[in-house]
């Protein structure tokens, strides 16, 4: 079958995220809000050996409608913070440790862009719902890979100098004209 026409209108802008339930607290990625300790307002077992966990999330949803002969698939993508997933332990964190906590989640913001990226330059069949799951967990797979990453490189924040690195080169990446 062939190649359907697209029009695409990517959005940073959801509704409903997929990756968690709309009852769910969430805090959406901006530049403008960084993360404080008391948005992490999960539990954390006493076993626990990290100082702190960031869960984030990357959700989606799009519209597909037709008007005449071409398609008009309209996609929302947005990068969350999940407060009742994360968890700090007071006796041990910092401001260093949030520093390396909020970049979790700018490495987040920062695949949601990627996510948008992939979605305009890809060329859909009439198999859209499919395609657009696909590159989405592509994206995931790629996310959890550079999280790992990030906390390996750094020692989970105890590096200082790689610390120090790894904030430069992300908010290079998420603010290219700077």
């Amino acid at each position: 079958m062939g190649t359907l026409r697209y029009t695409f209108l990517i959005s940073s802008v959801l509704i409903s995220v997929s990756v968690c339930s709309q009852e769910e607290e969430t805090i959406p990625w901006s530049s403008d809000r960084k993360l404080q300790w008391s948005d992490f307002k999960g539990s954390y077992f006493k076993t626990e050996w990290a100082a702190a966990t960031t869960a984030t999330g990357i959700g989606y949803s799009f519209t597909s409608t037709k008007q005449g002969a071409q398609q008009i698939l309209a996609i929302e993508v947005q990068c969350v913070f999940l407060p009742k997933k994360s968890w700090y332990r007071p006796e041990v964190c910092n401001a260093f440790i949030l520093g390396h906590e909020q970049l979790h989640f700018d490495i987040a913001e920062l695949y949601a862009r990627k996510f948008r990226k992939r979605l305009a330059a890809f060329n859909f069949t009439d198999n859209v719902k499919e395609e657009v799951k696909d590159i989405y967990k592509k994206i995931l797979l790629e996310l959890r890979s550079y999280q790992n990453k990030y906390d390996r490189e750094t020692d989970f924040s105890k590096d200082f100098q790689q610390q120090l690195l790894w904030n430069q080169n992300i908010e290079s990446a998420l603010n290219p004209d700077i």
